[in-house]
């Protein structure tokens, strides 16, 4: 029976970076493969994210895909991250020290199980404050967050639907309707 070696991060990164948009997940290199409607959906949340983050001094800085190293055998590349500004870091050209405020995961069809299952776990236990986990299919965003800062695990969950808005405490004043966010995409396959 054939064996599977794990990668560590450090042999990942090692890596020619022309061999992105992938991640190590448990020690294995798992390529993304976005569809279009990740491409809308990211472009999307970016805009509104830097242009919420831009309105005032002092709101953090808006990153997409970056690494973010977890553990021994996990470097995930959140589709969009925040961080906090007194959590920015002092140089940008280096990796980031820790964990970002706020990570978005938007559906892959070769990375939902993982988003859902042990990057989700993975977020939770390495202290990620916010995990929004944006469903192509179902068009919901599922929310999970520490209700406040120091708490063990992630003990707010929601899933947001049209009628509903995204926010977050950690970003006052950002509201973005469900319903605008899916609109980019045109109908559903089922309208």
């Amino acid at each position: 029976m054939p064996t599977t070696t794990r990668m560590t991060a450090a042999e990942y990164f090692a890596l020619d970076s022309s061999e992105r948009w992938t991640e190590l997940i448990d020690g294995i290199v798992v390529v993304n493969q976005p569809k279009p409607i990740h491409g809308a959906l990211h472009a999307t949340l970016v805009g509104r994210l830097y242009a919420w983050a831009s309105e005032r001094p002092g709101r953090g800085i808006v990153v997409t895909p970056v690494d973010v190293e977890l553990t021994e055998y996990d470097v995930y590349g959140p589709d969009i991250s925040w961080i906090a500004q007194r959590n920015v870091p002092a140089d940008l050209s280096e990796r980031l020290a820790r964990v970002p405020d706020l990570c978005v995961e938007i559906r892959s069809p070769s990375t939902w199980r993982f988003d859902v299952g042990r990057k989700k776990a993975t977020y939770e236990a390495r202290g990620l404050p916010e995990l929004w986990l944006v469903d192509t299919v179902a068009r919901t965003i599922l929310v999970f967050r520490r209700s406040r800062p120091g708490a063990a695990g992630f003990d707010v969950a929601l899933e947001l639907r049209a009628g509903e808005a995204l926010t977050s405490p950690q970003l006052p004043g950002f509201a973005l309707p469900v319903a605008d966010l899916f609109s980019v995409a045109g109908p559903g396959p089922d309208r």
